[in-house]
């Protein structure tokens, strides 16, 4: 049994695609090993920012031998009435590399065909795989570049390709690059490395300052979390998606931290962490009681040489975002709360359904006309009330300007800031729950109702401009609306018959029959995604 390596070097990958387009390459060589019925034990893969490689373990030496048996017209078609093969039948016996003398007569369900018997000998697995340049050319992207004159488009240039059975070439050619046993180490730190055989590749890469497997990367980069974190007393919040992230930036992992000013502190903390975690790919820490420190953790494509200047070099980036924040929040509390009210009287929510003014108040029309059905507290219904009537006020801050991400975050913060009731806050900051499909859901009465009403009207008001889902075609998210609609019904245990509610906003907003019935029925199809 033999060892096979398939490595394909090119220009930094895109972080956000690597690993689909890792497990992409894994299966389209299974795919092809099974069609060209070579065995092998399991596949390895390993995806680096500039690399795409696959370990094929316990390869045979040869394809398998297949006889098999093609199946062509019925008899009655393939001789005429004196007996002789016709065009039809000639065809088959051709098109099957085989000749008349190799034709046999089989019957199904009581009528006969005409078979050939085909043995397909197998072929040493070096000229099998010489062939994966086609796997290659038939591999998708989300974006693709060409280069020089070749027309095969791929994820990024390719520099090189390595192609090893055990300790020998397999020779194949991909837009212009030939196989080679040679591959590239780190960048900055590492050497082109001449592989003697495929087994070597992992080690090889290893002492190149390369940790070729993307999972032993995530893995040493949390290890050297925890162990800063254990260090220095924090505690280090992982988010995964942060940390899938930098694993597919870097090849050589080494994390470090540095400090930023106390006075940043001031700003609100989501603000801090939305800027080091999304804008700077940088994870966040917390002391002992939970408190945001003045920190920030990031890993580097490298080893700890002239760290310091690494860490300079990234504060001053950090403190210029900071800055920015600090200022955006200090010109927000100059203003009054309705000062922004008042500007969402000037801004659409779109061009053909109005203001966001119109928006509040036609959801504070439905939340009354929603408490009719539900009988909520009072309490709970007049903090949504109120909600309605300024929930949608952050957006014409400078915060959320430049952190639109934070919407509804920022606006209970705000909320509190300017004397709202706590109830009334934490509605505004679940207005948007939940964003995806099983998602965090508003954990109150009054943010459901708000939350519901709010979703109820966006359906209703897209749907009457005629700005409907069509096919794969969604692109102001109505179906995630909808389901939030259902989500949330079901999880306060809500009962609530949705057709009068539409049948209601048709007849108060000038719509017809045919509304009522398209808006019941894409609800009705994600109650039964749902269920």
């Amino acid at each position: 049994m033999a060892e096979f390596l398939l490595e394909i070097g090119m220009e930094e990958i895109p972080a956000r695609f690597l690993l689909d387009l890792s497990q992409q390459l894994e299966k389209r060589v299974a795919d092809f090993l099974a069609e060209e019925r070579l065995a092998y034990d399991n596949l390895s893969a390993y995806a680096t920012p500039r690399r795409l490689a696959v370990l094929v373990h316990g390869l045979a030496e040869r394809s398998q031998d297949v006889s098999t048996k093609a199946k062509g017209p019925s008899l009655k078609i393939a001789k005429d009435a004196e007996g002789n093969w016709t065009k039809a039948a000639l065809g088959f016996i051709k098109g099957q590399g085989a000749s008349q003398e190799d034709v046999i007569v089989e019957s199904i369900k009581g009528e006969d065909y005409i078979f050939v018997n085909k043995h397909l000998p197998g072929k040493a697995a070096d000229q099998v795989l010489s062939g994966l340049n086609h796997v290659l050319e038939a591999m998708t992207f989300p974006v693709t570049m060409t280069w020089h004159d070749y027309e095969t488009p791929f994820i990024r240039p390719v520099h090189w390709i390595v192609a090893l059975l055990d300790q020998e070439l397999v020779p194949l050619e991909f837009v212009g690059v030939k196989s080679d046993r040679i591959s590239r180490g780190h960048r900055f730190l590492g050497h082109d490395v001449t592989l003697a055989k495929a087994t070597d590749y992992v080690e090889a890469l290893r002492e190149q300052h390369v940790l070729v497997d993307f999972e032993e990367r995530r893995a040493n980069i949390r290890q050297q979390l925890a162990d800063l974190a254990s260090a220095q007393g924090w505690q280090v919040p992982v988010d995964e998606d942060l940390l899938e992230e930098v694993t597919a930036i870097v090849e050589w992992p080494t994390v470090f931290y540095g400090d930023f000013e106390d006075k940043y502190l001031s700003v609100p903390h989501c603000v801090l962490i939305t800027a080091m975690r999304d804008h700077q790919r940088y994870f966040y820490a917390l002391d002992a009681k939970g408190e945001l420190l003045p920190v920030f953790i990031s890993v580097r494509n490298g080893n700890d040489q002239h760290l310091a200047n690494v860490v300079k070099g990234n504060q001053k980036v950090l403190r210029a975002r900071l800055e920015d924040a600090l200022f955006f929040y200090q010109e927000d509390l100059k203003h009054d709360l309705n000062f922004f009210v008042d500007k969402l009287t000037n801004v659409n929510e779109h061009f053909k359904l109005g203001t966001l003014a119109d928006k509040q108040a036609r959801v504070g029309a439905l939340i009354s006309q929603l408490q009719g059905d539900l009988n909520l507290d009072q309490a709970s219904y007049e903090a949504a009330l109120r909600a309605s009537q300024i929930y949608k006020f952050d957006l014409m801050t400078q915060v959320v300007g430049e952190f639109d991400e934070l919407q509804g975050q920022i606006g209970e913060i705000y909320a509190r800031h300017y004397g709202e009731e706590a109830l009334v806050a934490q509605a505004i900051g679940t207005q948007y729950l939940p964003t995806t499909s099983g998602g965090a859901l508003p954990n109150q009465d009054a943010g459901a109702l708000l939350a519901l009403a709010d979703k109820l009207d966006t359906l209703f008001q897209y749907f009457k401009v005629g700005l409907i889902p069509t096919g794969s075609n969604d692109p102001y998210a109505l179906r995630r609306t909808a389901m939030g609609i259902v989500e949330i019904l079901l999880d306060r245990g809500w009962e609530l018959d949705l057709l009068p509610v539409f049948k209601q906003l048709v007849e108060d907003q000038e719509g017809d029959q045919e509304l009522l019935k398209q808006l019941a029925d894409f609800v009705w199809a994600r109650v039964a995604v749902h269920l």
